[in-house]
């Protein structure tokens, strides 16, 4: 009992190798079985005497937060009132790039290339502190063209013009205001707690994920070869599914991916009120939107979820002029990419059948182009239990929730490299909890995202996200 107290004294760690290399030698004559046996005991003692994650990575977490909570409620609403639409987020970058650089991040803006050659406003912070594993935290940055219709005394109350030259509104319907907010959150409190951790970070404000290019312009541009490849990748995204102060998490697919289509019917123009002498692209395409619903019903297993929906039919003039084309975009939603292989393949097939029965020539079938795709966003089953124990840890087991799977899509998933690198996202809760239950009693749904009156409780929010993702963050440079 002597031996096991001296070895698991807290002063033996103050040694070096050497030192403990001596106390196997009792003068000078202990046997292999004992070495072996004194070896084990004192590996014990070190494992008993390492401090928990609590205690090793951020003992004053909370309150860290909480001291930095008001500053941090002013730049969410600053980011709200300014929202920028995708590809056009030059002073949204430019301040975030402002914020890090104050921080002590080292800095690289206007990273990503789209494949128009043009470049985007793509953030890249660095901050090495010792050897150890890389952790990438990545935010979002673009806003939606949504007039937003909250009524609040900070709403957005900006006008755009997207990249086609449509007049619209700009608000941050979907949170990425919210997403920064935690992220220049959790960017201080990793600055601030240097000596709880090491190895490097990288921060990644990415700019156009709602329009699925943000995340391929900026691995288009050389990113891996310029900035370290991560060890583990973490994100977030709020939602009205859970209430504020809580996250969702769980392992698996989280989200799905997602193909934008467009589908062209080449029809022959005539009179309306002759409409034998020509080939109507709108009754094709009307046709076509019934029959592509069974791609899922009837053409898809259904213990494997998939979406196919119709969002916009573009055609004509005037009432009384059959024209000459008609386009209908499509989006399609899935976790497994066979799936979606068999419903772009399903989209083709059942357009051209629908083409050849009204006649159309051979050189006249739909043209179909698919201009956005990304994957489905699928949590690391390893990393999110290690990091299910942090959560739990950092907010309390009630406010760790199961995720809801949804159809949504990210394109976050790109930095993972196809699932080479253990990526986590979790859902932070955004809904009054109130009225989430009272939505739940009625079956009446609160506006989520990308909804003009969708308005996040953000305070314990933005507090949430940021004590969530630093205890991940520390936990895992370790």
């Amino acid at each position: 009992m002597q031996v096991w107290r001296w070895l698991a004294s807290p002063g033996l760690l103050r040694f070096d190798g050497r030192v403990f290399a001596r106390t196997l030698q009792v003068s000078g004559r202990y046997t292999h079985c004992m070495r072996r046996s004194l070896a084990l005991l004192a590996l014990l003692a070190l494992l008993s005497a390492t401090p928990t994650f609590a205690q090793l990575a951020m003992p004053d977490l909370k309150s860290q937060v909480e001291q930095q909570a008001p500053a941090l409620e002013k730049i969410y609403l600053q980011l709200h009132q300014a929202p920028e639409l995708s590809r056009q987020e030059e002073k949204t970058s430019a301040f975030l790039v402002g914020e890090l650089r104050g921080l002590g991040y080292t800095v690289t803006d206007h990273v990503g290339v789209y494949p128009d050659g043009a470049r985007a406003f793509g953030i890249v912070g660095v901050l090495k502190n010792g050897a150890g594993p890389t952790v990438l935290i990545r935010t979002d940055m673009d806003a939606l063209p949504v007039t937003e219709a909250t009524g609040l005394p900070y709403a957005s109350k900006v006008k755009g013009q997207t990249f086609d030259h449509q007049d619209v509104g700009v608000m941050h319907a979907c949170g990425h205001d919210l997403h920064m907010t935690v992220f220049l959150g959790t960017a201080r409190e990793l600055v601030e707690n240097k000596g709880k951790w090491h190895g490097t970070v990288v921060l990644v404000g990415q700019p156009s994920e709602e329009i699925i290019l943000g995340a391929k312009a900026m691995l288009a541009d050389d990113f891996y070869k310029r900035f370290p490849k991560p060890d583990f990748i973490l994100d977030e995204h709020d939602g009205n599914e859970y209430p504020t102060g809580s996250i969702g998490l769980s392992a698996g697919p989280l989200l799905a991916s997602a193909t934008s289509m467009y589908v062209t019917f080449h029809g022959i123009g005539s009179h309306g009120s002759t409409p034998q002498l020509g080939k109507d692209p709108i009754v094709m395409g009307a046709e076509f939107v019934m029959m592509a619903q069974t791609l899922v019903s009837r053409q898809n297993a259904a213990q494997q979820p998939a979406v196919l929906t119709v969002g916009t039919f573009h055609a004509g003039t005037k009432n009384n002029i059959i024209p000459d084309d008609a386009t209908l975009g499509l989006t399609l939603r899935s976790y497994d990419p066979k799936v979606t292989a068999n419903l772009v393949e399903g989209v083709k097939r059942t357009a051209n059948a629908v083409a050849a029965a009204y006649g159309v020539a051979p050189d006249k079938m739909p043209t179909i182009t698919i201009p956005e795709e990304t994957g489905p966003t699928i949590n690391d089953a390893a990393l999110e239990e290690r990091m299910h124990k942090v959560a739990v840890e950092a907010i309390g087991p009630e406010r760790v929730l199961p995720a809801i799977a949804v159809m949504g899509s990210e394109d976050v998933g790109y930095f993972s490299l196809n699932g080479t690198i253990p990526f986590l996202i979790f859902r932070l809760g955004a809904a009054d909890p109130e009225k989430l239950k009272e939505s739940k009693v009625t079956g009446k749904p609160l506006p989520n995202i990308h909804s003009a009156l969708f308005a996040p409780v953000y305070q314990p929010a933005i507090r949430t996200g940021v004590t969530v993702m630093s205890a991940m963050a520390v936990s895992l440079l370790q």
